[in-house]
């Protein structure tokens, strides 16, 4: 018979936000006044009454010269282009495949967008049209990169380097775009053994890290053999520790989910999921993460 885990309920003090260099953000309701200066333009997430500028979602006010605008705190994915993103293939047609990127609208990837396995640049004849689902189907994962945003807010996505295309063996998180924190690079190969995508749309994919790059799969060619345990342990253990981490609000990047692995390493990993564990190692790691910036 499977034992039992119970605890008393204890109050427990919230884990506050932590201050971002150079002072607290503005934070604002729905309703709340931004400001009553009418030399100020009028950005997103905002209107004006009674000449009064006014949030009209929940976030925090962003100034740019003369622009204000609020950056809702949960949000769907807005695309920039440029931004790195990991998204589920909901639909295959004409010349493009449709992309679920946790976007307000499906985002399109088209043939013409994409290295054909063997990385070859060349046309893209009718045989190629023909043969679209075989390179992907329904179903299947992908990394790719926003090449444009349309005026409707959709996104055409691009997957013309080799470090993007269809994924293979991994574990999906799915998170809030707004903790995801932009970087140069949302590819990293983590020392403890496993390697996370941290898509700019709140995707995020953990997978073994390859023992070597196929430079001539263009993307498309996946490993299917099967994951050893050791590695299927560290891959749990750190999507157990993103969990925790957006459960606590912090920002996720390279450092603090690795900061957080490693102060998760003296408990089991079923164990990160308890309340009490989540808070005492996100709050390790937010202690971590302000001595690396003092």
């Amino acid at each position: 018979m499977a034992a039992i885990s119970m605890r008393l309920p204890v109050p427990r003090k919230a884990v506050g936000l932590s201050a971002p260099r150079g002072g607290e953000k503005h934070l604002v309701a729905p309703g709340d006044t931004i400001t009553t200066d009418t030399g100020y333009m009028r950005g997103h997430g905002t209107y004006v009454e009674e000449e009064k500028l006014i949030a009209s979602v929940a976030g925090a006010v962003e100034r740019v010269n003369k622009l204000v605008c609020v950056r809702a705190l949960k949000t769907r994915y807005n695309g920039e282009v440029g931004d790195i993103v990991v998204g589920r293939i909901t639909e295959v047609q004409q010349k493009r495949w449709k992309v679920e990127t946790n976007s307000r609208l499906d985002s399109v990837l088209l043939l013409s967008s994409m290295n054909l396995p063997g990385g070859e640049l060349r046309r893209r004849s009718a045989e190629d049209e023909l043969a679209m689902r075989d390179y992907l189907q329904e179903g299947d994962l992908i990394s790719a990169e926003v090449q444009s945003v349309f005026s409707d807010g959709a996104v055409s996505l691009h997957t013309r380097s080799l470090k993007y295309g269809k994924l293979g063996q991994g574990v999906l998180v799915q998170v809030s775009p707004s903790l995801v924190k932009r970087q140069k690079t949302h590819f990293h190969d983590l020392p403890c053994g496993a390697s996370v995508i941290l898509g700019n749309n709140g995707f995020i994919w953990i997978y073994p890290t390859p023992e070597q790059k196929d430079e001539e799969a263009g993307g498309f060619t996946t490993n299917l053999e099967p994951v050893p345990l050791s590695d299927r342990e560290v891959i749990s253990r750190l999507r157990n520790c993103i969990v925790a981490l957006v459960t606590q609000n912090l920002m996720l990047f390279d450092t603090s989910i690795l900061y957080c692995y490693e102060a998760s390493l003296p408990h089991q990993i079923k164990d990160i999921l308890k309340p009490e564990v989540m808070e005492e190692i996100v709050l390790e790691t937010r202690q971590r993460l302000l001595d690396l910036e003092g």
